[in-house]
């Protein structure tokens, strides 16, 4: 049964890169305060999966340096992952300027980046339903609201690197199957790599305290009038209660 709620929760995943993108094939632009609002409500439920569910199901089943270090691990990771495409894209920059002339340069690191990102999702998923329902649904949840500004932003840098709107879509929906992917190959591992819950969990937890502090706050600090801040606060506020709704309320399969 928690396998079917994993492949359902990827396949819901992986829609957001189409759903997300429908306004860019209207040409239509996302309101800069709705981007800010889903950033500071990703910050929310990223932290508080983490703090509420990732953390507390690592000490009850871990109790030595290896979950700490299987923390790091996910921290680490995706700091190596964004530094290799950074740096691949100011190489691009150097050599050919930042302008549209390096169009087919930029969008293959994107995209592999995108890809390797969604894969490691759909690990994170697989891994959190095998624990329980409940771990499974807020892992989802996280994903899915920090999924949707990355993609809105994978889409933008695709359109601004020359290609057509269907075709930056087409490339996104690609992208986004490696979530799929993801998810299959960790069901698979679960009954046949012992241990791989125990890496899968705090790997995840240092994978999202790395996106939200690294990535989303950061973001957030730009912009400082005194109405972005109480929208900060209460999107990051609402996206703590709904984890804890869900946390509290949700149902547990133990595994």
């Amino acid at each position: 049964m928690n396998v079917m709620y994993a492949l359902i929760s990827v396949l819901v995943v992986s829609l957001v890169s189409i759903v997300f993108a429908i306004p860019f094939l209207l040409k239509k632009k996302i309101s800069s305060k709705v981007l800010l609002f889903l950033l500071s409500f990703s910050v929310g439920v990223l932290l508080s999966t983490v703090f509420m569910n990732f953390l507390p199901e690592v000490m009850e089943h871990s109790h030595g340096i290896g979950a700490s270090l299987f923390i790091l691990s996910g921290f680490l990771v995706m700091f190596i992952l964004e530094k290799f495409i950074h740096s691949h894209h100011q190489k691009k920059c150097e050599k050919n300027g930042c302008g549209h002339s390096h169009a087919y340069h930029l969008a293959p690191i994107n995209l592999i980046g995108d890809a390797v990102h969604n894969f490691i999702d759909g690990l994170v998923i697989a891994g959190a339903y095998a624990v329980n329902v409940t771990l499974g649904v807020a892992a989802t949840i996280s994903i899915i609201f920090h999924e949707i500004p990355q993609e809105i932003a994978d889409f933008g840098v695709l359109i601004y690197s020359g290609m057509s709107r269907k075709k930056a879509l087409l490339f996104n929906v690609m992208s986004a199957v490696t979530a799929i992917i993801g998810t299959v190959i960790g069901i698979l591992l679960i009954d046949k790599l012992h241990g791989f819950i125990d890496f899968i969990i705090p790997f995840a937890a240092g994978n999202f305290i790395y996106i939200a502090a690294s990535n989303l706050v950061p973001q957030l600090h730009r912009h400082c009038k005194l109405k972005d801040t109480i929208l900060h606060i209460f999107a990051i506020v609402l996206g703590v209660a709904l984890v804890a709704l869900i946390t509290v309320y949700g149902p547990v399969h133990v595994h």
